[in-house]
């Protein structure tokens, strides 16, 4: 079950469902392929550390380290603070470039092919629970721990939370999404108990933890609810690293001749709604007559193959280009030669990361009106009522007529970003609540030595 919050909206798939990419490493370039490696390893490079400020271990299920764009953030500043780190992780042939990173330790387990159905999801998530505890005991051996960051969801790491909280490390719960929402996204009727046992493990979770980052206000009212301490709970959103906006340099190629270009950035899940994008598209070509505009679907995922067949099926083969999963690099080349950005999320508990992307490359945004959206793109963006597909239509094709509103919305986003959304900001809070973790298990646990 992937996150809805976008958190790794242009990430590889998963080793096995599509070629190795030559290309790799930590702003999404690949290097080299590593060789044959067991079930399990671990690799570490140790350097000078100060050891006063402590041993972080984080502990990631969804997708591997690589290409989980947030748990890269929060590693580069945690190495940065002088901290020593430890993650758990899927093995991928992109963790390469962090095997060699200094005070860095990856505990790599084989995952599982892509699952499918709730079958395979249990399969998943059991194998993750049990490498998890495998790997986070062999960490605790080599050392102390300070603090575990879960990544969640899924909110199934609880037990395991418990047994480090016994042993003195502090417990940071960072949640991304809710599971009983993002799978009631995906799935119309929910088999008959799922909703309740997703809700169970979310109380279970918040429970253990001492500390909880949340990516929006709807999940951090969400936290304190299912039992976290309302002062212990802090929002780190997922803003883009604006070094790497900078970098990004426009190509007017990308527009393939037309006057406009549209971008969307994801994974193409179902919970993602790209069906609803491709119908306000065909809307506004094939009844509105606007056939100037070429529309960039940026990202890969389980409907890829189907939202190509849509597209198809549509009519909109000239007009619509999916580009697959692209780096980093790529990605940020498409926003800086864009015109306006589209989220067509009907999710109201989601903060878009495409969102603050498309803000910091001073795009307009046209997304559907919700609670959390509306709160991120406030002044940004235009929000049209939930799944209205022809009033999407009408207001892209109203942008695209007015430069002037779209630099207006577009310079509103952008100071925004600067300002407050941008990780640079947000990572002072995320190191704020790591310190006061540590803090917390040096006052808990004074003077035990792992």
């Amino acid at each position: 079950m992937k996150e809805a919050d976008d958190t790794d909206r242009h990430a590889p798939r998963r080793v096995g469902r599509e070629p190795w990419s030559p290309r790799s490493g930590i702003d999404g370039e690949y290097l080299t392929e590593p060789p044959a490696r067991p079930d399990a390893a671990i690799s570490t490079v140790r350097g000078p550390v100060d050891e006063s400020r402590g041993h972080i271990l984080v502990i990631v299920e969804n997708i591997p380290l690589c290409a989980d764009h947030r748990v890269r953030k929060q590693v580069d500043d945690l190495l940065m603070a002088g901290y020593r780190v430890s993650v758990v992780t899927r093995r991928d042939p992109g963790n390469s470039a962090y095997r060699q990173r200094i005070n860095l330790t990856l505990l790599e387990y084989h995952s599982l092919p892509e699952p499918s159905g709730m079958a395979g999801y249990v399969r998943e998530y059991t194998q993750a629970f049990l490498w998890a505890g495998i790997l986070s005991v062999a960490a605790r051996l080599r050392g102390r721990i300070d603090v575990v960051q879960l990544c969640q969801p899924p909110d199934i790491y609880f037990p395991l939370a418990r047994l480090l909280r016994w042993s003195g490390a502090t417990v940071v719960v960072d949640q991304r999404d809710l599971m009983p929402e993002l799978y009631l996204a995906r799935y119309v009727k929910p088999p008959r108990g799922i909703l309740a046992g997703l809700a169970w493990l979310e109380r279970r979770t918040q429970r253990v933890a001492q500390y909880v980052m949340c990516v929006n206000g709807y999940l951090s009212d969400r936290a304190v609810q299912a039992g976290a301490r309302p002062e212990r709970v802090a929002i780190v959103r997922n803003g883009p690293v604006l070094r790497r906006v900078a970098a990004a340099k426009p190509n007017p190629a990308l527009r393939c001749g037309f006057e406009s270009l549209c971008c969307w950035v994801g994974k193409i899940g179902r919970q993602d709604r790209v069906d609803l994008l491709l119908r306000a598209v065909a809307h506004l070509v094939h009844d509105l007559g606007r056939r100037d505009c070429r529309f960039a679907v940026i990202g890969d995922g389980e409907c890829l193959d189907e939202m190509r067949a849509l597209a198809s099926h549509l009519e909109l083969d000239r007009w619509v280009a999916f580009t697959g999963w692209l780096p980093e690099r790529e990605v940020f080349s498409y926003l800086a030669s864009a015109d306006i950005g589209l989220d067509a999320s009907v999710q109201a508990e989601v903060s878009p990361v495409k969102a603050m992307e498309y803000m910091a490359f001073n795009l307009p945004i046209v997304a559907f009106d919700l609670p959390e959206t509306a709160a991120l793109v406030a002044g940004a963006a235009v929000l049209v009522p939930p799944r209205d597909v022809e009033r999407f239509a009408r207001e892209i094709a109203a942008l695209l007529d007015d430069p002037a509103r779209r630099a207006g919305l577009g310079g509103i986003g952008r100071l925004r970003v600067a300002t407050e959304l941008s990780w640079e900001r947000q990572s002072l809070t995320y190191l704020q609540v790591v310190g006061q973790a540590v803090e917390t298990r040096r006052r808990r646990r004074p003077g035990r030595r792992g």
